[in-house]
């Protein structure tokens, strides 16, 4: 192993899968903006803020990478130190985990019509994201990676915390879609693809978080906390444009014809071969939330 694997090393891994997550992300904004959803202004203002911030840390990211690497090169005792680029990432990953977990908490309430779901969410995502904060302005003050240590027990309630929101998000999401399946092929393959979309954004965002809290408390001498922290942010916006983008795919998968017969199994196969049932004449996209209406074969308020 090399004298600056665990230090620089794994820093540098964190930062190029950020920057590569940043061009999906990228990819992403361009071609929501280029799609015609007819969204409220908010939402586009929320993608907007999002694209900036990731745009930010993404740039100070790389930027961190030419202080240690070049600015400093031959200069080992560098780092030793959090450049204010490193310690931002806690503020930047609170931010776009608070605006993620936010709006899928207003998903939540869409679908459910639970305003104590969506307090909960509230509850968990605003705790999570002032400790962030704390950890990023902590981390800021004390710059020294040695005495990184001093704010352990900040840092495990804020990861904690927000795996735990983002946990709750995807269980909640994922049993509400759950019920709402009708025994129609392509209005649960609909709902199939919601839940899987739901299990993910919690999934990889959870695994990220978890490996962040056990290298940061593991083993605080080395970066590879880093490799974890860098990317988290980029996986929140990630998730949730998907969420927006895959509004055009379903939509086209619930507008097409399937066979009867495919779904119920007591058909006459000499019915069914000639039966076909349009489940959907008129798909309507809620502006506000994305949802869809399907001549009531999926629940009215389901937020894609």
């Amino acid at each position: 192993m090399g004298l600056y694997d665990t230090s620089i090393g794994t820093l540098l891994i964190g930062i190029f899968f950020n920057t590569y997550l940043y061009g999906l992300v990228t990819y992403q904004f361009a071609a929501y903006y280029k799609s015609d959803f007819g969204d409220r202004p908010a939402i586009k203002y929320m993608v907007l803020f999002l694209f900036i911030l990731d745009t930010i840390h993404s740039a100070t990211s790389i930027y961190m990478a030419w202080i240690y690497c070049v600015e400093n090169y031959g200069n080992p005792t560098a780092l030793t130190i959090a450049v204010w680029p490193y310690t931002f990432t806690p503020i930047a990953t609170a931010l776009a985990a608070l605006v993620t977990q936010v709006f899928l908490g207003y998903r939540i309430l869409r679908l459910s019509n639970s305003k104590v779901l969506f307090g909960v969410v509230i509850l968990l995502a605003i705790p999570s994201f002032a400790l962030g904060m704390a950890c990023g302005i902590k981390a800021w003050i004390i710059k020294v990676l040695v005495e990184l240590p001093k704010i352990n027990n900040i840092v495990t309630a804020w990861l904690a915390m927000q795996v735990g929101c983002d946990a709750f998000i995807t269980a909640t999401l994922t049993i509400i879609l759950s019920r709402s399946r009708t025994g129609f092929r392509k209005t649960d393959t609909v709902l199939n693809r919601l839940i899987r979309g739901a299990i993910q954004t919690g999934l990889f965002a959870g695994i990220f978080s978890l490996g962040d809290l056990v290298s940061f408390l593991s083993w605080p001498d080395t970066n590879l906390y880093g490799m974890f922290a860098v990317p988290i942010g980029r996986i929140y916006t990630n998730t949730l444009l998907d969420t927006l983008l895959t509004r055009t795919e379903l939509k086209n998968k619930m507008a097409g014809t399937y066979d009867v017969g495919s779904s119920i199994g007591w058909a006459p196969a000499e019915t069914t071969r000639n039966i076909q049932l349009e489940v959907r004449k008129d798909v309507q996209q809620t502006c506000d939330t994305g949802s869809f209406e399907a001549d009531g074969k999926v629940p009215p308020t389901m937020a894609l």
